[in-house]
């Protein structure tokens, strides 16, 4: 099992500025790296306090490389609905040189109304223009000559340059939530699985089949190679010395962060796309949450150590899970509940999970 903290910015402007979080989850990858962990994880978004505060991870952890030794850097989702596939191969490929080969390029589809209408792209096209942005991505990082011919872009005969420092390339994950298409097509090309926490307990079942999707499509087609398919859950993680403190400081924690999610999913009401089939109200999700679903391992790991290493087995049992990315950023918490949160995972919990 390897972890590592994942970072989601949900700060409201007016009661927590950008440098001061950006201050914080610096120092918090410099420990994190310190302290044993495997990955720093950042996620691209737009606009409104979900996420917003990062409309660059490559920016960010190329801060984070040039303050660490050992810890890899991931993007948690890269949305390449947005970008042109040789801006996204270039600088990427200079965060690989940057860091000495300590990249791992982590893509995820978008899935916010308000994001695609911006950036004056259609939901509709969202997967065909995602695939193809990462398709063209790991030509040029691999093809000395490159050339694409798509709906989305043109070009021929392109050399990326900076080359990758990892051979072929940098690591490839791929975020996926609900659709079976998407669990099947990352699966069958081979890439890693980025899936997060659900809302519900009862969506648990349905994410294990997704995973199980991945991971049979991506056995059928590369287990001759002796490749093996590789799942990462992304949850937020409250640790205190007893089930009662944790569940009694992290609770107005994971209400802000569902209500921010919940705020951005919003977005939802009165759009519908065939390309994301049942997220025309996602919002209610969030925003409706229960005391039960606060509970939830689905929602956020929240106990004791002993507890949390339970919970951790049933998940990685669940969702047959090899790595935890801890979300510690969430609720918007300041740097010393982050920094408690960081120390107590890797002395009390994570030398109890192999």
């Amino acid at each position: 099992m390897k972890h590592g903290i994942s970072l989601l910015p949900d700060c409201r402007p007016d009661r927590r500025s950008a440098a001061a979080y950006f201050a914080d989850v610096l120092r918090l990858s410099v420990l994190a790296d310190e302290l044993g962990f495997d990955y720093v994880k950042m996620t691209e978004h737009y606009l409104r306090d979900y996420g917003g505060y990062c409309p660059s991870p490559l920016a960010f952890l190329s801060a984070v490389a040039s303050r660490t030794s050992r810890i890899r850097m991931m993007t948690g989702g890269i949305q390449a609905s947005f970008h042109h596939p040789v801006q996204l191969a270039a600088d990427a490929a200079q965060l690989d040189a940057i860091s000495a080969g300590r990249l791992d390029v982590g893509f995820a589809r978008a899935w916010l109304p308000y994001e695609f209408e911006v950036f004056g792209i259609d939901l509709d096209d969202s997967r065909a223009k995602f695939t193809a942005t990462i398709e063209a991505v790991l030509r040029l990082w691999t093809q000395e000559k490159s050339y694409e011919d798509t709906p989305f872009f043109r070009y021929v005969d392109a050399t990326s340059l900076p080359p990758v420092t990892q051979s072929p390339h940098p690591p490839v994950w791929v975020a996926a939530v609900r659709s079976r298409e998407s669990f099947a097509w990352i699966g069958e090309k081979g890439f890693s699985l980025l899936i997060a926490s659900p809302p519900k307990e009862s969506e648990l079942p349905r994410m294990r089949e997704m995973v199980e999707v991945y991971r049979e499509t991506f056995e059928d087609a590369h287990a001759a190679l002796g490749r093996t398919p590789r799942v990462a859950l992304s949850v937020p993680v409250y640790v205190a010395e007893t089930d009662e403190r944790a569940l009694q400081e992290a609770r107005p924690l994971l209400r802000e962060y569902l209500q921010v999610w919940g705020e951005a999913a919003d977005s939802w009401t009165g759009v519908k796309s065939s390309a994301y089939p049942g997220y025309s109200t996602p919002g209610k999700s969030f925003l409706g949450a229960s005391e039960e679903d606060l509970r939830s391992n689905a929602t956020g790991v929240v106990g004791s150590p002993n507890s949390v290493v339970e919970k951790v087995r049933t998940l990685r049992e669940q969702l047959y899970l090899d790595t935890m990315l801890w979300q510690i950023d969430f609720g918007g918490q300041e740097a010393e509940s982050m920094e408690r949160n960081l120390r107590m995972l890797a002395q009390e919990v994570m030398p109890k999970i192999s």
